[in-house]
């Protein structure tokens, strides 16, 4: 096997595959990537038996062949190696050499056929969609998930399939984040999975803008999504998400319309003084007006004041000032509304003008 490619061209598919193996291996061959040359086309694949990256390029005058090199050893390499350098990869025997001007580099392989591969997916589902569109749902719910929760379950962003639509949710049991987009071909029979953190997180890493579509293959126990220059494979989460539609509050008739910026500029200031541990704010609400109070244990105390468009008076809610800021700044709008029913109720949090993105913060006991 030989092939030559510039460092910056290398260096991508490279960075998108090496992220996925893990610095501790139960086994030495999950500390490589598969590199494989056939037909004028290289491809790298990078597992940790739960998620997989294929990444893809084209090569001239390459041979072919396949084998095992160390994922980050090969990256740190490229990436040290000068701008514009030319890099040249060889196999020979059981070693690979790494040549770039007068750089060279002889790193030791383990043969490709020890290299685990995820079983087939069992196709249950295929559908297309705008890059774009699933980058943005999953960067604005992922920040909800739980995070090593003994609900094993809520360790992951569900996926739910439905006719015409696509909902992404997350939820740690404090919060939940819920958006969802349009499809012009969306199921036929609503379906929901569970796509695990590790899952989530390096999708949302491989993701990128643009107007590309690209393809879902739902499998039993796997989620793959294709691109031309990239494949990405990852087992699901076998268990059942909560009824996330029941959380979300209903007869919340009491409403504060607000901009969002100046909110969360508030928000930021007023939690400087807010206990470190509960990160506790409260939401005095009164007609045209909301005022944030905190307090820590050194009783001292933060109080800001902002204009809002509420008719509603003589209502104080406690709230995690961290769980509102992140619903914040996941959207995007100029102002924001949060619905309200009671002292004891959980916060509705939305687009002014949009309900495709919705957060929910429960209330803390102040």
């Amino acid at each position: 096997m030989r092939f030559s490619l510039p460092r910056e061209v290398l260096l991508k598919p490279l960075a998108q595959v090496v992220n996925v193996v893990e610095r501790r291996q139960t086994l030495p061959v999950l500390a490589n990537l598969l590199v494989s040359v056939k037909d004028g086309r290289l491809s790298m694949t990078g597992t940790d038996l739960e998620v997989e990256m294929t990444a893809r390029a084209d090569v001239a005058d390459a041979q072919p062949g396949e084998t095992t090199i160390p994922a980050r050893k090969l990256f740190e390499i490229v990436r040290a190696l000068p701008d514009g350098s030319q890099v040249t990869l060889t196999l020979n025997n059981e070693r690979v050499t790494v040549q770039a001007g007068r750089s060279r580099f002889t790193l030791a392989t383990l043969p490709f056929n020890e290299f685990p591969a995820i079983e087939d997916l069992e196709l249950v589902e295929r559908l297309q969609l705008p890059e774009a569109g699933l980058k943005e749902l999953i960067e604005r719910t992922a920040f909800a998930m739980a995070q090593q929760d003994v609900r094993y379950y809520l360790n992951g962003l569900l996926l739910d399939l439905r006719e015409d639509s696509l909902r992404c949710v997350a939820t740690d049991g404090h919060r939940l984040a819920l958006c969802e987009t349009a499809l012009e071909n969306g199921v036929q029979t609503r379906k929901q999975i569970i796509l695990p953190r590790k899952g989530v997180l390096e999708l949302q890493r491989l993701l990128e803008g643009g107007d590309r579509t690209i393809e879902l293959e739902l499998g039993r126990n796997h989620l793959r999504v294709r691109r031309a220059d990239v494949t990405f494979t990852s087992k699901l989460i076998d268990g059942r998400f909560p009824d996330y539609e029941a959380v979300i509050p209903i007869g919340a008739d009491k409403e504060l319309r607000i901009d969002r910026e100046l909110l969360r500029a508030s928000l930021q200031r007023a939690a400087i003084l807010s206990n470190e541990k509960y990160r506790g704010v409260k939401l005095e609400l009164s007609p045209g007006q909301l005022r944030i109070v905190a307090h820590n244990p050194e009783q001292e105390e933060a109080q800001e004041e902002v204009e809002a468009q509420t008719q509603v008076d003589n209502l104080a809610v406690g709230f995690n000032v961290t769980y509102l800021l992140d619903a914040l700044s996941s959207l995007k709008s100029e102002e924001v509304t949060i619905n309200l029913r009671d002292a004891n109720s959980s916060a509705l949090v939305r687009a002014a003008d949009s309900d495709a993105c919705r957060h929910v913060v429960m209330p803390l006991r102040l």
